[in-house]
């Protein structure tokens, strides 16, 4: 049994893409953090890491899936860090929940479950 309790309302699809990952409040050093996921669903996604600077709560720009800096289909979204799991010294899982797309493609935000 996990140490952490289902909270998931939809199904995770293992897909490893690549993504990109900055925080979003400026107060944080800023990085750009350039992994690949692991699994994926409408609402989250989790991959690994060698960064040790993720914490649960931290607010993140989360780009979904990442081809290139200015490619006009890479769906940007503000995230929030729900999990972050010490895999080995160098390596941490990091579970992401998406919570607005910066898409402006119908004139305004919207929440990820509304999309599709």
């Amino acid at each position: 049994m996990s140490k952490y309790p289902e909270q998931r309302r939809s199904r995770r699809a293992k897909i490893g893409k690549p993504l990109r990952v900055r925080p979003s409040e400026p107060r944080e050093d800023h990085f750009e953090d350039l992994p690949i996921s692991v699994n994926a669903s409408r609402e989250s996604i989790y991959f690994t890491t060698r960064r040790n600077s993720y914490y649960k709560g931290m607010r993140v720009f989360v780009t979904f899936p990442f081809t290139l800096a200015h490619d006009p289909l890479n769906c940007e979204y503000v995230a929030q860090v729900v999990r972050v799991e010490e895999l080995s010294k160098v390596k941490f899982g990091v579970a992401v929940h998406l919570q607005l797309t910066m898409n402006y493609s119908a004139g305004f935000p919207r929440e990820p479950s509304k999309l599709a």
